[in-house]
């Protein structure tokens, strides 16, 4: 068998072209692969405000999420002592959104209604930067004279019931969010949001019957507003409902999904999960 070191000289100088070529194209297959795995998705956790632990939970989301998926965190907790009227301190900036590829709002600030400040929000988002909505982030700002928080999340609620447990059932097992969720799910505690409306783009992926109103009332979703993909839930009040495996990978696969990063079996597209 011949090898290189017994060709004539251009076969040799050819030959070691070929293997540099092939050696040059591994390396950049390989290092692409590298960059794909170290770039996460740059997530900001805004949170904070009335009635809820937030102390406690932007470690439960942050930790979490980051144990199932490729996500690093920059975290603004404020209104600690549970402020209903806080206007966070990011959204003074119009470019507010800039340096990260997705939002988490976790907040509760229902008493805020300066218009030109919540719209200032809105207006981040609706240009593309996607948004996960939790909990009492649905009733943030609901006293303002705008709907454009209200569109953005995907739905209306004013109100919620008395604190239980209840079932959520799963209307869209096919939906990549809702591929590992189970048929039902019964929460540890709970306080379930009354929905007044969902608006146009909101496509609701579970609902939980309210022992109050006597119906249903979604309570997981997807939205699209503008040039943004939302995911929402009105689950996690309570410390014991959040940290559960459960609600946990529902929230990483809606962050995923809302970041286009989440393939059609619920699953994280390759780079993105851990």
């Amino acid at each position: 068998m011949n090898t290189i070191s017994h060709l004539p000289a251009n076969h040799r100088c050819q030959a070691g072209r070929f293997f540099l070529v092939i050696a040059v194209m591994l390396y950049s297959v390989m290092a692409g692969q590298a960059v794909e795995k170290e770039a996460p998705l740059r997530a900001l956790l805004v949170t904070g405000g009335c009635c809820h632990d937030y102390e406690t939970q932007k470690g439960i989301l942050t930790n979490g999420i980051s144990a199932r998926a490729n996500v690093t965190w920059t975290v603004v907790h404020e209104a600690t002592n549970n402020e209903k009227d806080h206007e966070f301190s990011i959204y003074k900036n119009a470019d507010w959104t800039k340096g990260f590829d997705v939002i988490v709002h976790n907040e509760c600030s229902g008493k805020l209604t300066n218009v030109t400040v919540i719209e200032r929000i809105v207006s981040a988002h609706t240009r593309g930067v996607p948004a996960v909505m939790i909990h009492c982030t649905m009733h943030s700002y609901r006293d303002a004279e705008t709907d454009e928080w209200r569109k953005l999340v995907g739905v209306t609620s004013m109100r919620h019931q008395r604190h239980e447990p209840f079932e959520v059932e799963n209307l869209q097992p096919e939906h990549p969010v809702m591929k590992d969720f189970p048929v039902t799910w019964k929460t540890p505690n709970g306080e379930l949001y009354e929905i007044e409306k969902l608006w146009p783009n909101c496509k609701p992926l579970a609902q939980a019957y309210g022992t109050r109103t006597k119906k249903d009332h979604a309570c997981i979703w997807v939205n699209t507003y503008g040039k943004a993909r939302v995911f929402g839930t009105t689950l996690g009040h309570f410390n014991e409902e959040m940290d559960n495996e459960v609600f946990l990978g529902l929230v990483t696969r809606g962050l995923l999904w809302s970041c286009n990063k989440l393939d059609d079996n619920g699953k994280p597209k390759a780079g993105y999960g851990k």
